[in-house]
């Protein structure tokens, strides 16, 4: 697969119990950009935050959370991300999303598919 050198960064800020269609929404949102043909995604799971609510959320052993914060970043091209937006607006009924320019440097897989792009 290959990203042109100007890609797009999607950050998708949830709540670790944040829920679609019976699965926790990260690993539905990681599914579907897959299932999408994106480049990749990943899923940070952070160990305090807040949010909209103002509510905090921490991992500290005192006040255990449930619903610790996570962000799912995609890479990929402006279309395929404004695509894939449109596609997975409606599953997210709290939370955050942020768009980025990233300068891809290069893009490889394990199988020797190596990839990088021309910078303009």
């Amino acid at each position: 697969m290959k990203i042109p050198s100007e890609g797009q960064l999607l950050r998708i800020f949830i709540g670790e119990s944040n829920k679609y269609k019976g699965k926790p929404l990260y690993e539905w949102l990681v599914i579907k950009a897959k299932e999408q043909g994106l480049a990749g995604a990943t899923v940070l799971r952070g160990i305090m935050g807040f949010g909209a609510n103002s509510r905090v959320h921490t991992s500290k052993i005192l006040r255990l959370s449930l619903d610790l914060p996570i962000i799912v970043e995609i890479v990929d091209t402006h279309e395929k991300i404004r695509d894939f937006l449109s596609y997975i607006e409606n599953a997210i009924q709290e939370g955050l999303i942020t768009l980025e320019k990233a300068d891809v440097q290069f893009y490889r897989s394990s199988n020797n598919d190596k990839y990088r792009p021309s910078h303009k």
